[in-house]
């Protein structure tokens, strides 16, 4: 294989558990474990190359074709959008977008505009209008939770694992949004430039995965 690729990866858990799958895979991660002041790592044994990024560079990354692969939370996948390929489930970064109010608050039972938190005014926005809603949408980059608290909004759309954070600040999900999970992208000139190599990389992760499943 002559083509070295080029993969993003989501700094922090997905970074962490990227680095687990492809370990599994049998990759020579040791570059990306200890990175030092590089900004790109070259696996020894396998043509890939690493770069850390945030999770919305990734995205931005794989479009513009710097990087050939991705792996990146679906939440930032329907938040930021793009032009590539979603080709693989990777099963890790589990959890949920819900919709979540003041335990014991009628957030349906109203006719008037109901204002709504979020750090995804797009998984927002688009979750209401799929119900014919209109809502306003105010965009919250700290802890979202303190809206409805502060009666700043009728309710939050937020990422949930757990619920613990709701529940300790009287906050409760009603409404699942959407499922989220860690998922691979593909540059889509790469997939065609680069068949072989990508085929033979999205192979080695299905075989993976699909022992632990």
């Amino acid at each position: 294989m002559s083509e070295r690729l080029r993969i993003a990866l989501t700094k922090g858990r997905l970074q962490d558990q990227s680095v687990e799958l492809f370990e599994a895979m049998g990759l020579d991660c040791s570059p990306v474990r200890n990175p030092g002041r590089r900004l790109i790592h070259a696996l020894p044994n396998y043509p890939l190359d690493a770069v850390l990024a945030k999770a919305p560079d990734v995205i931005t990354y794989v479009e513009h074709g710097v990087c050939d692969l991705g792996v990146v939370g679906k939440d930032t996948i329907l938040e930021k959008g793009g032009a590539f390929y979603e080709v693989l489930d990777l099963g890790f970064g589990r959890c949920r977008f819900a919709l979540a109010v003041k335990r014991g608050s009628d957030f349906y039972g109203t006719y008037k505009t109901r204002r709504v938190a979020s750090k995804y005014p797009g998984v927002t926005r688009a979750f209401f209008e799929g119900k014919g809603m209109d809502v306003d949408i105010i965009k919250i980059e700290g802890s979202v939770e303190l809206a409805p608290i502060l009666d700043l909004a009728d309710g939050i759309v937020d990422i949930v694992e757990t619920g613990a954070t709701l529940k300790e600040n009287g906050l409760e999900p009603i409404e699942d949004v959407a499922q989220v999970s860690a998922r691979l992208i593909v540059n889509t000139a790469s997939m065609k430039l680069y068949k072989n190599e990508i085929t033979d990389f999205l192979s080695r992760v299905e075989r993976e995965l699909g022992g632990h499943t």
